[in-house]
């Protein structure tokens, strides 16, 4: 049986994932490629954002380090030991870095990254040892929805012959 804490806290994961979901759609109505991130704290969001590097010719501009900067700005410390970071696909190395820099306590994602996922499917840099800090890391939330929205925006590029049909 489980218990009634942690049922509330799988319940509470996929409320914020499925707002994560919204960012990734709007990131695609953008064209950019649908990641969204969403950070929470004490359950309030402070801040959720998609994918900007098209926009804005910026190739660090991941929803997550998008978040990270916004939630920093926000709570006015880059520390973010309280903070639960939902995000639709597993964080590439340069997000898992800044996860363990701003010191994430937990970081939740839907999809695995079988190309460049480094909360443990490719790389574990959220999970080095010879890292200070170690998110706590729940992979899975709602992935079917989350590579879907992935696979359906990589299938229509293709189609259309567009800039990212060969990711």
């Amino acid at each position: 049986m489980i218990s009634p804490r942690y049922a509330e806290i799988l319940a509470d994961d996929r409320q914020f994932m499925a707002l994560a979901l919204e960012e990734a759609r709007r990131a695609a109505k953008q064209g950019e490629v649908p990641v969204g991130a969403v950070l929470v704290v004490g359950g309030e969001v402070i801040a959720a954002r998609g994918n900007e590097r098209e926009r804005r010719y910026d190739p660090t501009a991941h929803a997550e380090m998008l978040v990270l900067r916004d939630a920093a700005a926000i709570l006015g410390g880059w520390r973010l030991p309280e903070a639960t970071l939902y995000v639709t696909i597993e964080p590439c190395p340069m997000c898992a870095g800044a996860i363990v820099l701003a010191r994430i306590k937990r970081l939740v994602y839907g999809a695995d990254d079988v190309k460049a996922g480094a909360a443990g499917t490719i790389l574990n840099i959220v999970d080095h040892p010879a890292l200070n800090h170690r998110p706590e890391v729940r992979a899975g939330v709602m992935a079917l929805e989350a590579s879907r929205l992935l696979h359906d925006f990589f299938a229509a590029k293709r189609r259309a012959g567009g800039e990212f049909a060969d990711e």
